[in-house]
């Protein structure tokens, strides 16, 4: 076995670009800071972490600094660039 540590920032991954998330990875090319948000809906709390997991991963090869917010009750996130 060999094993040796590399970078985060030289792993892609891209499973996600053929993934269900393709839309919103789209979407959140689009992002203006200080514009509109991004709504989203979902069914249960494992769908909302592979969501933010996609952002995540798209905020670290981008630098960019997507941030999200959700709505429990109504189970709706929301997908922001803030002003900087």
């Amino acid at each position: 076995m060999d094993i040796n540590f590399v970078s985060r920032k030289d792993i892609n991954i891209s499973k996600k670009s053929s993934s269900k998330y393709r839309p919103l990875l789209e979407a959140i090319q689009q992002l203006e800071a200080g514009g509109k948000a991004i709504q989203v809906s979902y069914d249960d709390k494992a769908e909302l972490n592979s969501m933010r997991n996609v952002i995540y991963s798209y905020n670290r090869q981008e630098n960019e600094n997507v941030k999200t917010s959700k709505h429990p009750d109504k189970k709706v996130v929301f997908f922001f660039l803030e002003d900087e």
